[in-house]
């Protein structure tokens, strides 16, 4: 059984209709223990492919065949795409697997890029997650026109793909058919994070949360490379099997099948892991995830989930913890620490990596925003430097007379607390509060002052300026 004939019957994405769990066809799907499959290039085989089920990690042999007995609990068979391949993709949603049971052999079939990988893009979307089509309709009307103008501002022969890390939908999985729309539109290939959101409640434990995940976006931890860099893409959200209840952790067979498929990596190699619940303090066994990656030089954490901005450095790991597609989950157009609603850049040069943070609707440039209020008889000056880190430099002019240079705050964004705070606001959607960030800078200024400017000089020399007429 081939499998859209395979989805279609199950009803898993047609119309919007998902499957309960007492549908659920993985037990129902005849399967034998032995796994075993080719990968060619459509006519001959490649060799050193990996191969997994979630438990077992191996390579093809010099022919392309793979053959090893599936843990009984797998539920598919994947391969992680070497460096110098496109990616399989299906109206460009990563279809990197089969599912056990839809046949017997499991062939894949890869197509060589005619350019080198060692040079690409990839995006970072966090939390698009929709509730309903008025929510849709937002997301088709800004994000997916932002992305599709970046794109056009790309050399065309750049190779571009995407990860969305996580909450897709807000508990209305019907919404992943209108998601795949946007994806289809965007028109590149994109990964799929399981988050909190897109997780089945109500119908068992952690065991059972992620089924109509898998049927719609197949396993929910994998891997794949292009050029120098190994992509991970990891669950981190365990179900408690209460009503929305869940915390950050790492299964230890999903951390057993990371250590097995980190073991086919060179240590040199630029490592991305993607993951939607940040490690760096809210995940329970960070410290056994941390350690197994003792070696490798280059490791960056793109994770999402809470609707703020930040970077972090944490055992050598730098952490990139996004701002959301939908902002304050589609009320307004940032997020709770001021950040606008936008995605990740990232510039993969070998194992260099850059970045920067693109927000809906505005120029790359737009990377910091100032406010100003009043305080006794000044003024009182608000920075927002949306992706600082430690190695940012953020400088202020007054009337064009330099003034030096700032050291970030902890505190809040003033719009953001004029947009969210109190308990009546947003509109519609009350919950969303402002939230303290590490990215602000402020000063006080007279009120003779005519203008105000800063300067923010990013880790790779980049500098952004927004000035202020007073």
């Amino acid at each position: 059984m081939n499998r859209r004939l395979f989805i279609q019957k199950f009803g898993l994405l047609g119309a919007g209709m998902l499957v309960s769990l007492q549908a659920l066809p993985y037990a129902l799907l005849k399967r034998d223990k032995t796994v075993k499959g080719r990968v060619t290039d459509g006519k001959r085989g490649i060799a050193d492919v990996v191969i997994s089920d979630g438990y077992s990690v191996i390579k093809t042999d010099r022919k392309g065949n793979f053959r090893f007995t599936a843990h009984e609990h797998a539920s598919a068979v994947w391969l992680s795409t070497p460096a110098g391949y496109e990616f399989i993709t299906e109206n460009h949603i990563s279809r990197h697997y089969h599912i056990l049971g839809e046949g017997n052999d499991y062939d894949f079939q890869l197509k060589r890029l005619n350019k080198k990988d060692d040079k690409h893009t990839f995006l970072i979307w966090a939390d698009p997650q929709v509730r309903n089509k008025k929510d849709v309709k937002q997301m088709m009307e800004t994000s997916v026109p932002d992305v599709q103008q970046l794109l056009k501002s790309f050399d065309q022969e750049k190779l571009v793909h995407a990860i969305c890390v996580g909450d897709i939908v807000w508990d209305n999985h019907a919404l992943f058919a209108d998601y795949n729309l946007a994806v289809a539109q965007m028109g590149i290939p994109f990964f799929q994070t399981l988050g909190n959101h897109d997780m089945d409640y109500r119908k068992g434990g952690d065991e059972t949360s992620d089924v109509t995940f898998k049927a719609v976006y197949g396993p929910t931890y994998y891997s794949f490379n292009r050029g120098e860099v190994h992509y991970v893409v990891m669950e981190n959200v365990r179900y408690l099997g209460r009503e929305r209840e869940y915390d950050g952790y790492i299964t230890p067979e999903q951390l057993q099948w990371l250590e097995k498929d980190l073991q086919q990596v060179s240590k040199d190699k630029l490592l991305i892991i993607n993951l939607h619940i940040p490690v760096h303090d809210a995940v329970k066994n960070s410290a056994d995830f941390y350690a197994l990656l003792t070696g490798f030089k280059k490791v960056h954490v793109m994770s999402g989930h809470t609707h703020y901005n930040q970077n972090v450095i944490k055992n050598g790991v730098f952490e990139h913890n996004h701002g959301t597609v939908c902002g304050a989950w589609w009320t307004g157009a940032i997020c709770e620490d001021g950040t606008p609603r936008g995605y990740g850049v990232y510039e993969v040069d070998g194992t260099d990596l850059k970045w920067y943070y693109k927000s809906t609707g505005k120029d790359r440039t737009d990377q910091i925003s100032i406010t100003l209020e009043k305080a006794d008889e000044k003024l009182k000056v608000t920075a927002n430097v949306y992706n600082w880190d430690p190695e940012w430099k953020v400088e202020y002019f007054v009337d064009d007379q330099p003034m030096g240079a700032l050291k970030n705050e902890i505190g809040y964004d003033p719009e953001a607390v004029r947009l969210y705070k109190g308990d009546k606001l947003p509109v519609g959607r009350t919950f969303p509060e402002p939230r303290l960030t590490d990215h602000i800078f402020t000063t006080h200024i007279g009120t003779a002052v005519r203008k105000i400017r800063f300067v923010a000089t990013d880790r790779f020399g980049e500098t952004f300026s927004r000035e202020l007429s007073v």
